[in-house]
Protein backbone atom coordinates (compact mmCIF):
# COMPACT_ATOMS: atom_id res chain seq x y z
CA UNK A 1 0.00 0.00 0.00
CA UNK A 2 2.77 2.47 0.86
CA UNK A 3 4.59 1.77 -2.44
CA UNK A 4 1.59 3.05 -4.42
CA UNK A 5 1.34 6.39 -2.55
CA UNK A 6 3.97 8.27 -4.61
CA UNK A 7 2.40 7.03 -7.85
CA UNK A 8 -1.04 8.14 -6.71
CA UNK A 9 0.27 11.56 -5.74
CA UNK A 10 2.00 11.89 -9.11
CA UNK A 11 -1.21 10.99 -10.94
CA UNK A 12 -3.12 13.62 -9.00
CA UNK A 13 -0.48 16.25 -9.78
CA UNK A 14 -0.57 15.41 -13.48
CA UNK A 15 -4.36 15.43 -13.49
CA UNK A 16 -4.39 18.87 -11.86
CA UNK A 17 -1.91 20.19 -14.42
CA UNK A 18 -3.97 18.68 -17.25
CA UNK A 19 -7.18 20.23 -15.93
CA UNK A 20 -5.54 23.60 -15.33
CA UNK A 21 -4.02 23.75 -18.81
CA UNK A 22 -7.25 22.63 -20.45
CA UNK A 23 -9.30 25.29 -18.67
CA UNK A 24 -6.66 27.99 -19.05
CA UNK A 25 -6.09 27.40 -22.76
CA UNK A 26 -9.85 27.25 -23.35
CA UNK A 27 -10.23 30.65 -21.69
CA UNK A 28 -7.42 32.05 -23.85
CA UNK A 29 -9.07 30.62 -26.97
CA UNK A 30 -12.38 32.19 -25.97
CA UNK A 31 -10.67 35.53 -25.40
CA UNK A 32 -9.01 35.38 -28.83
CA UNK A 33 -12.32 34.56 -30.49
CA UNK A 34 -13.93 37.53 -28.78
CA UNK A 35 -11.05 39.86 -29.69
CA UNK A 36 -10.85 38.90 -33.36
CA UNK A 37 -14.48 38.08 -34.21
CA UNK A 38 -16.73 40.20 -32.00
CA UNK A 39 -15.59 43.56 -33.48
CA UNK A 40 -16.72 42.34 -36.91
CA UNK A 41 -20.00 40.95 -35.62
CA UNK A 42 -20.81 44.15 -33.74
CA UNK A 43 -19.67 46.48 -36.52
CA UNK A 44 -21.98 48.75 -38.46
CA UNK A 45 -22.71 52.40 -39.26
CA UNK A 46 -22.18 54.70 -36.28
CA UNK A 47 -22.53 58.50 -36.37
CA UNK A 48 -21.69 58.60 -40.09
CA UNK A 49 -21.83 62.15 -41.39
CA UNK A 50 -24.18 62.61 -44.36
CA UNK A 51 -24.76 65.77 -46.34
CA UNK A 52 -28.06 66.77 -47.93
CA UNK A 53 -28.29 69.39 -50.67
CA UNK A 54 -31.39 71.45 -50.17
CA UNK A 55 -33.23 73.42 -47.54
CA UNK A 56 -32.68 72.82 -43.84
CA UNK A 57 -36.18 71.37 -43.66
CA UNK A 58 -35.21 68.68 -46.16
CA UNK A 59 -32.14 67.78 -44.13
CA UNK A 60 -34.27 67.51 -40.99
CA UNK A 61 -36.76 65.27 -42.78
CA UNK A 62 -33.98 62.97 -44.02
CA UNK A 63 -32.43 62.93 -40.55
CA UNK A 64 -35.72 61.91 -38.93
CA UNK A 65 -36.28 59.19 -41.53
CA UNK A 66 -32.81 57.72 -41.09
CA UNK A 67 -32.98 57.93 -37.30
CA UNK A 68 -36.24 56.00 -37.27
CA UNK A 69 -34.79 53.33 -39.54
CA UNK A 70 -31.27 53.11 -38.09
CA UNK A 71 -30.96 54.85 -34.71
CA UNK A 72 -27.55 56.40 -34.13
CA UNK A 73 -26.20 55.40 -37.54
CA UNK A 74 -26.14 58.80 -39.28
CA UNK A 75 -25.67 62.48 -38.57
CA UNK A 76 -27.22 64.67 -41.27
CA UNK A 77 -26.30 68.24 -42.18
CA UNK A 78 -27.47 70.56 -44.96
CA UNK A 79 -25.28 71.82 -47.83
CA UNK A 80 -26.10 74.63 -50.23
CA UNK A 81 -24.80 72.94 -53.38
CA UNK A 82 -23.51 69.66 -54.74
CA UNK A 83 -20.04 71.19 -55.05
CA UNK A 84 -20.01 72.01 -51.34
CA UNK A 85 -21.14 68.50 -50.54
CA UNK A 86 -18.38 66.97 -52.68
CA UNK A 87 -15.79 69.16 -50.99
CA UNK A 88 -17.10 68.06 -47.59
CA UNK A 89 -16.49 64.46 -48.64
CA UNK A 90 -12.96 65.23 -49.84
CA UNK A 91 -12.24 67.04 -46.57
CA UNK A 92 -13.68 64.01 -44.72
CA UNK A 93 -16.21 66.12 -42.86
CA UNK A 94 -18.84 63.68 -44.12
CA UNK A 95 -18.75 60.22 -45.69
CA UNK A 96 -21.42 60.80 -48.33
CA UNK A 97 -24.66 62.57 -49.09
CA UNK A 98 -27.79 63.06 -51.15
CA UNK A 99 -28.82 65.69 -53.67
CA UNK A 100 -32.57 66.03 -54.18
CA UNK A 101 -32.35 68.98 -56.60
CA UNK A 102 -33.44 66.91 -59.62
CA UNK A 103 -37.03 65.72 -59.21
CA UNK A 104 -36.35 62.68 -61.37
CA UNK A 105 -32.87 61.52 -60.36
CA UNK A 106 -31.53 61.58 -56.82
CA UNK A 107 -27.73 61.95 -56.69
CA UNK A 108 -26.09 59.72 -54.08
CA UNK A 109 -22.51 60.79 -53.26
CA UNK A 110 -20.04 58.32 -51.75
CA UNK A 111 -16.29 57.88 -51.30
CA UNK A 112 -15.38 54.23 -51.76
CA UNK A 113 -11.72 55.04 -51.02
CA UNK A 114 -12.71 55.92 -47.47
CA UNK A 115 -14.39 52.57 -46.85
CA UNK A 116 -16.22 50.20 -49.14
CA UNK A 117 -18.41 49.13 -46.23
CA UNK A 118 -19.46 52.73 -45.56
CA UNK A 119 -19.92 53.66 -49.22
CA UNK A 120 -21.96 50.52 -49.83
CA UNK A 121 -24.24 51.36 -46.91
CA UNK A 122 -24.73 54.96 -48.08
CA UNK A 123 -25.49 53.71 -51.60
CA UNK A 124 -28.12 51.27 -50.31
CA UNK A 125 -29.72 53.88 -48.08
CA UNK A 126 -29.83 56.36 -50.96
CA UNK A 127 -31.37 53.82 -53.31
CA UNK A 128 -34.05 52.99 -50.75
CA UNK A 129 -34.89 56.65 -50.17
CA UNK A 130 -35.02 57.33 -53.91
CA UNK A 131 -37.34 54.39 -54.44
CA UNK A 132 -39.68 55.58 -51.70
CA UNK A 133 -40.11 58.93 -53.51
CA UNK A 134 -40.39 57.48 -56.99
CA UNK A 135 -36.94 58.66 -58.06
CA UNK A 136 -33.96 56.80 -59.44
CA UNK A 137 -30.63 56.85 -57.60
CA UNK A 138 -27.47 57.83 -59.45
CA UNK A 139 -24.29 56.92 -57.55
CA UNK A 140 -21.45 59.46 -57.73
CA UNK A 141 -18.13 58.19 -56.33
CA UNK A 142 -16.33 61.38 -55.33
CA UNK A 143 -13.13 59.63 -54.17
CA UNK A 144 -13.04 56.24 -55.88
CA UNK A 145 -10.61 53.43 -55.29
CA UNK A 146 -7.99 52.82 -57.99
CA UNK A 147 -8.98 50.62 -60.91
CA UNK A 148 -6.17 48.23 -60.02
CA UNK A 149 -7.66 47.55 -56.58
CA UNK A 150 -11.39 48.33 -56.79
CA UNK A 151 -12.22 46.62 -53.49
CA UNK A 152 -9.45 48.23 -51.42
CA UNK A 153 -7.83 44.95 -50.43
CA UNK A 154 -4.29 46.38 -50.52
CA UNK A 155 -4.58 49.01 -47.81
CA UNK A 156 -7.29 47.02 -46.05
CA UNK A 157 -4.81 44.22 -45.35
CA UNK A 158 -2.10 46.34 -43.75
CA UNK A 159 -2.86 45.56 -40.10
CA UNK A 160 -0.88 42.33 -39.75
CA UNK A 161 2.12 43.45 -41.88
CA UNK A 162 2.39 46.59 -39.74
CA UNK A 163 2.36 44.58 -36.50
CA UNK A 164 4.83 42.08 -37.96
CA UNK A 165 7.06 44.90 -39.18
CA UNK A 166 7.17 46.35 -35.67
CA UNK A 167 7.64 43.21 -33.58
CA UNK A 168 10.03 41.07 -35.62
CA UNK A 169 12.76 43.71 -36.20
CA UNK A 170 12.81 44.51 -32.49
CA UNK A 171 13.60 40.84 -31.82
CA UNK A 172 15.93 40.32 -34.78
CA UNK A 173 18.21 43.32 -34.24
CA UNK A 174 18.40 42.71 -30.50
CA UNK A 175 19.36 39.06 -31.07
CA UNK A 176 21.90 39.65 -33.84
CA UNK A 177 23.47 42.81 -32.37
CA UNK A 178 23.33 42.01 -28.67
CA UNK A 179 24.86 44.77 -26.60
CA UNK A 180 25.35 47.11 -29.59
CA UNK A 181 22.76 49.66 -28.58
CA UNK A 182 23.50 52.26 -31.23
CA UNK A 183 23.53 49.68 -33.99
CA UNK A 184 20.21 48.27 -32.78
CA UNK A 185 18.64 51.72 -32.69
CA UNK A 186 20.02 52.51 -36.15
CA UNK A 187 18.73 49.15 -37.40
CA UNK A 188 15.21 49.79 -36.12
CA UNK A 189 14.98 53.30 -37.56
CA UNK A 190 16.59 52.23 -40.83
CA UNK A 191 14.25 49.27 -41.22
CA UNK A 192 11.24 51.49 -40.51
CA UNK A 193 12.17 53.71 -43.45
CA UNK A 194 13.06 50.79 -45.72
CA UNK A 195 9.94 48.88 -44.73
CA UNK A 196 7.77 51.92 -45.42
CA UNK A 197 9.12 52.20 -48.95
CA UNK A 198 8.84 48.46 -49.59
CA UNK A 199 5.17 48.44 -48.58
CA UNK A 200 4.42 51.60 -50.58
CA UNK A 201 6.14 50.26 -53.70
CA UNK A 202 4.21 46.98 -53.49
CA UNK A 203 0.91 48.82 -52.97
CA UNK A 204 1.53 51.15 -55.88
CA UNK A 205 3.30 49.07 -58.51
CA UNK A 206 2.32 45.48 -57.72
CA UNK A 207 -1.21 45.73 -56.30
CA UNK A 208 -2.28 49.01 -57.89
CA UNK A 209 -3.80 50.09 -54.58
CA UNK A 210 -2.56 53.67 -54.80
CA UNK A 211 -2.20 56.02 -57.75
CA UNK A 212 -0.88 59.17 -56.11
CA UNK A 213 2.62 60.09 -54.86
CA UNK A 214 4.67 57.29 -53.35
CA UNK A 215 6.60 59.18 -50.66
CA UNK A 216 3.67 60.25 -48.41
CA UNK A 217 2.41 56.67 -48.24
CA UNK A 218 5.92 55.34 -47.59
CA UNK A 219 6.45 57.91 -44.83
CA UNK A 220 3.14 57.00 -43.21
CA UNK A 221 3.93 53.29 -43.20
CA UNK A 222 7.45 54.01 -41.90
CA UNK A 223 5.99 56.07 -39.06
CA UNK A 224 3.61 53.22 -38.25
CA UNK A 225 6.43 50.65 -38.13
CA UNK A 226 8.60 52.93 -35.98
CA UNK A 227 5.67 53.56 -33.63
CA UNK A 228 5.63 49.82 -32.94
CA UNK A 229 9.30 48.87 -33.11
CA UNK A 230 10.82 51.65 -31.00
CA UNK A 231 8.43 51.38 -27.99
CA UNK A 232 8.79 47.59 -27.99
CA UNK A 233 12.58 47.83 -28.05
CA UNK A 234 12.47 50.55 -25.38
CA UNK A 235 10.27 48.46 -23.11
CA UNK A 236 12.69 45.57 -23.46
CA UNK A 237 15.56 47.88 -22.46
CA UNK A 238 13.68 49.12 -19.40
CA UNK A 239 11.83 46.05 -18.18
CA UNK A 240 13.40 43.11 -19.98
CA UNK A 241 11.66 40.31 -21.83
CA UNK A 242 8.48 40.59 -19.76
CA UNK A 243 7.90 44.20 -20.79
CA UNK A 244 8.50 43.38 -24.44
CA UNK A 245 6.28 40.29 -24.40
CA UNK A 246 3.31 41.99 -22.77
CA UNK A 247 3.49 44.94 -25.18
CA UNK A 248 3.96 42.72 -28.24
CA UNK A 249 1.00 40.54 -27.30
CA UNK A 250 -1.13 43.65 -26.74
CA UNK A 251 -0.30 44.92 -30.22
CA UNK A 252 -0.90 41.52 -31.80
CA UNK A 253 -4.10 40.55 -30.01
CA UNK A 254 -5.67 43.99 -29.40
CA UNK A 255 -4.09 46.45 -31.82
CA UNK A 256 -4.47 44.12 -34.80
CA UNK A 257 -8.20 43.23 -34.56
CA UNK A 258 -9.16 46.69 -33.27
CA UNK A 259 -7.35 48.54 -36.07
CA UNK A 260 -10.36 48.70 -38.40
CA UNK A 261 -8.13 49.37 -41.38
CA UNK A 262 -10.29 47.57 -43.93
CA UNK A 263 -13.58 49.19 -42.91
CA UNK A 264 -12.50 52.44 -41.16
CA UNK A 265 -12.81 53.13 -37.44
CA UNK A 266 -16.33 54.54 -37.79
CA UNK A 267 -17.56 51.09 -38.72
CA UNK A 268 -16.40 49.53 -35.44
CA UNK A 269 -18.15 49.68 -32.06
CA UNK A 270 -17.39 52.94 -30.25
CA UNK A 271 -15.08 51.64 -27.52
CA UNK A 272 -13.26 49.30 -29.88
CA UNK A 273 -12.71 52.11 -32.40
CA UNK A 274 -11.30 54.44 -29.76
CA UNK A 275 -8.85 51.85 -28.45
CA UNK A 276 -7.84 50.87 -31.96
CA UNK A 277 -7.09 54.44 -33.02
CA UNK A 278 -4.93 55.00 -29.94
CA UNK A 279 -2.70 52.05 -30.87
CA UNK A 280 -0.16 52.19 -33.71
CA UNK A 281 -1.79 49.69 -36.14
CA UNK A 282 -5.11 51.53 -36.23
CA UNK A 283 -3.54 54.99 -36.33
CA UNK A 284 -1.16 53.91 -39.11
CA UNK A 285 -4.01 52.51 -41.19
CA UNK A 286 -5.98 55.72 -40.84
CA UNK A 287 -2.98 57.84 -41.80
CA UNK A 288 -2.09 55.70 -44.82
CA UNK A 289 -5.66 55.87 -46.17
CA UNK A 290 -5.75 59.63 -45.60
CA UNK A 291 -2.53 60.37 -47.50
CA UNK A 292 -3.19 57.79 -50.21
CA UNK A 293 -6.68 58.97 -51.19
CA UNK A 294 -7.60 62.24 -49.44
CA UNK A 295 -4.42 64.36 -49.66
CA UNK A 296 -3.92 63.87 -45.93
CA UNK A 297 -7.39 65.04 -44.86
CA UNK A 298 -8.51 63.28 -41.70
CA UNK A 299 -5.03 62.00 -40.89
CA UNK A 300 -3.82 64.66 -38.45
CA UNK A 301 -4.89 62.90 -35.25
CA UNK A 302 -3.44 59.60 -36.47
CA UNK A 303 -0.10 61.24 -37.31
CA UNK A 304 0.02 62.84 -33.86
CA UNK A 305 -0.76 59.51 -32.20
CA UNK A 306 2.03 57.77 -34.07
CA UNK A 307 4.43 60.60 -33.27
CA UNK A 308 3.68 60.23 -29.55
CA UNK A 309 4.40 56.49 -29.75
CA UNK A 310 7.69 57.11 -31.54
CA UNK A 311 8.71 59.72 -28.96
CA UNK A 312 7.75 57.39 -26.12
CA UNK A 313 9.86 54.65 -27.69
CA UNK A 314 12.89 56.95 -27.98
CA UNK A 315 12.53 58.06 -24.35
CA UNK A 316 12.24 54.45 -23.17
CA UNK A 317 15.24 53.42 -25.27
CA UNK A 318 17.57 56.04 -23.86
CA UNK A 319 16.18 55.63 -20.33
CA UNK A 320 16.81 51.89 -20.42
CA UNK A 321 20.45 51.87 -19.18
CA UNK A 322 19.63 54.17 -16.25
CA UNK A 323 16.64 52.09 -15.23
CA UNK A 324 18.65 48.87 -15.54
CA UNK A 325 21.53 50.36 -13.52
CA UNK A 326 19.17 51.57 -10.79
CA UNK A 327 17.52 48.17 -10.65
CA UNK A 328 20.87 46.37 -10.42
CA UNK A 329 22.02 48.75 -7.66
CA UNK A 330 18.84 48.12 -5.72
CA UNK A 331 19.17 44.35 -6.06
CA UNK A 332 22.84 44.52 -4.98
CA UNK A 333 21.87 46.46 -1.87
CA UNK A 334 19.20 44.01 -0.76
CA UNK A 335 21.49 41.34 0.82
CA UNK A 336 23.25 43.95 2.98
CA UNK A 337 20.02 45.46 4.24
Amino acid sequence: MTAQAPATGSHRKHAAIWAGLTVGLSVILLALLMLFISPSLLSGPRDLGLGVVGAQEKAETVSETLESQSPGAFVVQAYESADDLEQGIRDRDIVGGFDFSDPQDMQVYVASAGSTAVSGTVSNVGATMAGSTGQTAEIVDVVPLPAGDPTGVGIGGLAFPLVFGGIVPAVAFRSMLSGKRWWIFAGLTGFSVAGGFVVAVVLKYLFGSIEGPLVPVAASVALGIAALALPLAGLNECFGTKGFTIAAMSMMFVGNPFAGISTSAQWLPGGVAMIGQLLPPGAAGTLVRAVAYFDGAGGGAAALTLGVWVLAGIVLWFSGPRIAAAKAQKEAALPTA
